[in-house]
């Protein structure tokens, strides 16, 4: 349905942004101005410590600083609810008292046609139901029970069963004078080519509905209750009211539950989904066999930033979340993004339920993997890089790839971190080979031993400190390029590492990362390799992730908010300038000595008032994150940010 601009600027009118946004957030009373009509709280689509969420009334419009999210009333609704845009048209105007247009006619006639469809599926459910409490429903059940399904959970979902008859539900339909043509076109028949008479497309199967955002019945899931039965899983074709590449199982009672939680768990089955939802995990939906579609991927992410995936952990679920990769990647977006949980070998998330209980299963998903590493793993895994052409050919894979994603700031942060952590892989392998690959004492970085190899210097820590940040972190670098380019580093070799990083980071589409990285010598390499994403990249060594940079900035195992990661950042930059900033006036001082002039008096009173003036932010912003360095040691463990 389409809206005319004047009726939602009548609802926008009536109803103020701040107080659609304010059910679902808790203003900052420090920086909001209600008389201005200027509201701040922390963002609801991702988190943060810190408010950077703005609502202005008088443009009716927000804006996250921090992710980037914006719109107005009705985006607000269906980015935090899940709702299509009429939806939200609909709810927003009810709220405000303002009446809406009747549909045109051809919509009309378009929605009385898919109810009257609604409504054949309904009585087919209902026939269904009807069956499995019935005589011929005594294996259907059976077979509930040996999958330990409740009653309240077989009443929820509406089980049934489809008889092993070529015409029962259609002689249902046609006594209650259903058309054979509108039974056909809801998906309930068959009708064959050579012209024999139509026939019931589900027979002697376990019936499940499958209902739309509404909870109306659009189609169903039938699966065989025949050891020789195929498929063993058959789904309604698509239809006026059943599209597989948009709809998801289980939304509608999903959808609430995942907002409140913030959290939703994608399955491939709905009967894994069903018994997610007995055991207790409410935001759970299922993607009807199909693969991910642009629209599912879309309509997920109104549920939650990151939804978990789960996948079988043998071949087959690897593959499929291969396959799903390769369809995520052009639609991600700041701050939206999804993990990836791969259940045990062999079990199903019904048998881990089963094995392990909600606790079990609860902690394999939380122990899900973020989507840059699965995408690492599948291409590392099958490169190998012993020539400049397969590095080359790896670079390629990767490049294509994050080519592939439309939004610039998701994509640029995708290259960097892709390029350091490629960067980190050649220069390790490097060592590896002139080590003849023995992993002895000095081929992996142990605290303290590449500080031997440069000149001590009281800058020392805080020196390698911004540089581990900057490889750990290279958004980092991005956004404050030109300060860390010029950082005045006292040790000789921290200089040539930040020359390197910067080279990476410039030159970020056009030279390869085994060129940058070539050629360099093997103190930096011993820099390098203290800081290490992974010391070679394997899986075993997973644990040693950035052991140097966590001992020497302990926080960093509290996984701290990304916002406070980039303050510190930003701190130790204005510490180093400000010990630069020193030197120099000591440096005036003693010049002035010898001899004292009125352009060096100047420049001296200068300094002194800027140095002062900077002294004054360092200690002012290092309490700051003290602070709030105490609230995250002292918060309950959260899982490590996403990409």
């Amino acid at each position: 349905m389409r809206f005319e601009p004047r009726l939602l600027d009548e609802i926008r009118a009536r109803l103020t942004l701040s107080e659609v946004v304010g059910r679902r957030v808790s203003w900052d009373r420090r920086k909001t101005q209600p008389g201005k009509g200027d509201y701040w709280a922390c963002c609801p689509f991702h988190q943060e410590k810190s408010p950077s969420f703005h609502v202005d009334d008088r443009r009716n419009r927000y804006k996250c600083f921090g992710c980037g999210a914006s719109g107005d009333h009705f985006t607000f609704l269906c980015e935090t609810e899940g709702l299509s845009f009429p939806e939200a048209v609909e709810r927003l105007a009810e709220q405000a008292g303002v009446g809406l247009p009747a549909p045109d006619p051809q919509a009309a006639r378009r929605e009385k046609k898919r109810a009257g469809l609604a409504e054949i599926c309904e009585m087919a459910a209902r026939f269904f139901q009807n069956e499995y409490q019935g005589s011929r429903g005594e294996v259907a059940r059976a077979y509930c029970a040996k999958r330990g399904l409740a009653a309240e959970t077989l009443a929820e979902f509406r089980f049934g069963f489809a008889p092993d008859s070529r015409d029962a539900l259609k002689a249902y339909l046609a006594a209650r004078e259903v058309p054979e043509a509108d039974m056909i076109e809801a998906g309930l028949l068959i009708r064959p080519e050579d012209g024999r008479p139509a026939y019931d497309r589900f027979r002697g199967r376990l019936m499940i509905p499958i209902q739309d955002d509404r909870g109306r019945v659009v189609a169903f899931g039938g699966r065989t209750l025949s050891p020789d039965g195929q498929p063993k899983y058959l789904n309604s074709p698509e239809t006026p009211l059943f599209h597989k590449g948009v709809m998801l199982f289980n939304a509608h009672r999903a959808r609430e539950p995942a907002f409140k939680s913030g959290e939703a768990v994608v399955v491939e089955g709905y009967l894994d989904a069903i018994a997610l939802w007995q055991a207790g995990i409410r935001h759970v939906v299922a993607s009807l066999g199909t693969a991910f579609t642009e629209d599912q991927i879309l309509r997920l992410w109104k549920f939650a930033p990151e939804p978990v995936i789960c996948f079988d952990g043998d071949a087959a679920g690897v593959a499929a979340a291969h396959r799903s990769i390769d369809r995520i990647f052009p639609v991600l977006k700041s701050g939206f993004s999804f993990q990836f949980c791969f259940l045990p070998d062999g079990m199903d998330p019904d048998d881990l339920i089963k094995q392990r209980g909600l606790a079990g299963f609860e902690a394999e998903v939380g122990s899900a993997q973020s989507l840059f590493n699965v995408v690492w793993d599948r291409e590392i895994s099958v490169s190998r890089l012993d020539t400049p052409e397969r590095k080359a050919a790896l670079e390629k894979r990767f490049d294509d790839l994050i080519g592939t994603i439309r939004d610039e700031r998701v994509r640029r942060r995708y290259q960097l971190d892709v390029r350091f952590k490629l960067s980190n892989l050649f220069f390790e392998q490097a060592r590896q080979n002139r080590k003849g690959g023995k992993k002895d004492a000095d081929s992996l970085w142990l605290p303290g031993k590449a500080r031997e190899r440069v000149a001590a210097s009281d800058d020392f820590g805080i020196e390698r400190l911004i540089l581990g940040l900057g490889m750990r972190y290279p958004h980092l670098l991005d956004r404050n390029f030109e300060r860390f380019s010029g950082l005045p580093f006292v040790n000789e070799l921290h200089t040539q590492l930040r020359d390197v990083l910067c080279r990476i980071v410039d030159d970020l589409e056009t030279t390869p990362v085994a060129d940058l990285t070539s050629g360099v010598d093997e103190p930096l390499k011993d820099i390098m390799s203290e800081m290490m994403l992974e010391t070679i990249g394997l899986q075993e060594q997973r644990q040693a992730e950035f052991s140097a940079l966590n001992h020497r900035f302990p926080l960093l195992n509290s996984n701290p908010p990304e916002d406070f990661v980039e303050g510190a950042f930003v701190h130790f930059l204005d510490v180093m300038e400000l010990n630069a900033l020193e030197a120099e006036l000591a440096s005036e001082l003693t010049g002035a000595d010898e001899q004292l002039d009125e352009q060096a008096w100047t420049r001296i009173q200068a300094l002194t008032r800027d140095l002062s003036r900077r002294r004054e932010e360092c200690t002012r912003d290092e309490a700051d994150l003290a602070e709030r360095a105490r609230k995250i040691r002292t918060a309950p463990p959260v899982a490590a940010a996403a990409h």
